[in-house]
């Protein structure tokens, strides 16, 4: 135990929920510190009961962006993508879909950013655009109110959750103000070679493995090795925790299957860049209806966490055999500047993630982090890219160029299928002889996360400890 010294927790968003509160890293953190301070971007009656008495939580003032700091922002993330695009496909890809031809006030500032930042987007430059931008909201009410909470709560170091919400940088600045270590968690794989900026520079990161480490590096040539800290993810933490685990009869059962017969997976992609799940759906109900497969197999569909499951609903009054989860992910707030942060997981949908993982038999999804979850359990996993851009489909073959999955495709650890044909036939070898990609599925994983999963929260909360000593 450390005394005196109060770790400080950003909570950023469901997805930091779901990471640091849901997994081991609370124990953790109370084993380690006399004192933990969470400071919420989520409202304060989100946290359960039991750690509400043993965490002090502040719930953060909302900031809402005024349009100069949005505009440095945007030139500042604007130039990071141009600085990277001419070597990376995501960056470039990125970079188009953050056009705007719109005459919107917004539509026409984007488009000066551009112009701005093809010209000026070294990283000293990039640096300066930010530097402008905090100097927007240095004096904001909101960072004089969170400078005030810090005086309060003094605590010895800051950890973000998140490493790219914009509405976190008042936070940042704060915490700079206050001459308080800052720390940051690079939370998904494709955070680095495929999306924007990062909201501010902090003191130290830490990352998943050492291959998203040199990501790090390479995208930010500002950062040194000495700043950067292997420490796995949570994300994958529940997979290993007791209190997640269900017996195979109780999920059979309660999700209506049948224990008997194997069970295939689609899970599902936000519409935002997974347009074609419904056609993907369709096409796997339509070959159950007309016996293409060898056995007599049953479709599970869990929906995105990120949206309702309002756009397949014609696909559930048209095929009622297909059992759907979706994800027990509550609403938390009303009018909030990016509302997708404001839906938080519950502990039932990470026992009911953890079942599907561990009891269905074979993975589809379109090129996402699903790919890397199943793989935990060791089973068969199928992507469908059938849209080119030229065939009438939205343009999802287009992924398997970004640099995170390109890495995925070329393990051979999954199957990419490009046409209805395909997709069966993967169905029906991963079924026949789910073994057969698993040394390219092990593999993997052990280039993508950097540690065991059992005694991730322990090894980050040790190396936060430090942190604050400095």
């Amino acid at each position: 135990m450390i005394n005196n010294l109060t770790a400080g927790i950003v909570i950023t968003d469901g997805v930091g929920f779901r990471n640091f509160i849901l997994s081991d890293f609370p124990e953790q953190l109370l084993n380690k510190f006399d004192k933990v301070c969470v400071y919420s971007c989520l409202p304060k009656s989100a946290y359960p009961a039991t750690l509400a008495e043993r965490f002090d939580i502040h719930e953060l003032e909302i900031f809402r962006e005024p349009q100069s700091s949005w505009f440095f922002r945007k030139v500042k993330e604007v130039a990071h993508l141009k600085a990277h695009a001419h070597k990376n496909f995501g960056i470039y890809d990125n970079l188009q879909t953050n056009r705007n031809k719109r005459l919107t006030p917004k539509g026409i500032l984007t488009r000066v950013a551009f112009v701005i930042a093809e010209l000026f987007n070294s990283e000293n430059w990039i640096l300066r655009w930010e530097k402008w931008q905090y100097q927007t909201f240095r004096n904001h009410p909101v960072t004089k109110a969170y400078r005030k909470l810090l005086q309060q709560t003094n605590p010895g170091f800051l950890f973000f959750t998140h490493q790219r919400p914009p509405f976190i940088a008042p936070m940042l600045e704060a915490a700079k103000q206050e001459n308080i270590p800052t720390s940051a968690f690079i939370f998904s794989w494709d955070n680095l070679p495929s999306k924007g900026r990062m909201c501010g520079s902090f003191d130290g990161y830490v990352v998943w493995s050492s291959l998203m480490k040199q990501e790090l590096l390479d995208f930010y040539p500002s950062i040194r090795s000495e700043q950067v800290f292997i420490g796995g993810t949570p994300q994958f933490e529940p997979y290993v925790m007791d209190v997640y685990v269900e017996p195979r009869e109780k999920f059979f059962s309660r999700f209506g299957l049948n224990n008997s017969k194997p069970v295939v997976c689609y899970s599902c992609g936000d519409i935002g860049t997974s347009r074609n799940d419904e056609l993907y759906i369709a096409t796997l109900a339509q070959a159950i209806k007309k016996n293409e497969f060898d056995s007599e197999i049953q479709l599970l569909v869990r929906t995105s966490p990120a949206e309702g499951p309002e756009r397949f609903s014609e696909l559930a009054r048209t095929y009622p055999f297909i059992v759907f989860n979706n994800p027990k992910w509550i609403y938390a707030r009303e009018h909030h500047p990016e509302p997708w942060t404001q839906r938080i997981p519950t502990a039932q949908d990470i026992l009911d993630l953890r079942s599907i993982l561990q009891y269905c038999d074979v993975s589809i999804n379109m090129c996402s982090t699903m790919s890397l979850d199943f793989m935990q359990f060791d089973k068969p996993v199928i992507n469908p890219v059938f849209g080119k851009g030229d065939n009438g489909l939205y343009n999802d073959q287009r992924f398997l160029n970004y640099a995170h999955y390109e890495r995925v495709v070329n393990s051979g650890a999954v199957s990419i299928v490009r046409n209805t044909n395909e997709l069966i036939e993967a169905v029906k070898l991963s079924l026949t002889y789910p073994e057969k990609n698993t040394d390219e599925r092990k593999a993997l994983l052990n280039i993508q996360i950097g540690r065991p999963l059992k005694g991730t929260s322990e090894v980050i909360v040790a190396h936060l400890a430090k942190l604050g000593k400095r």
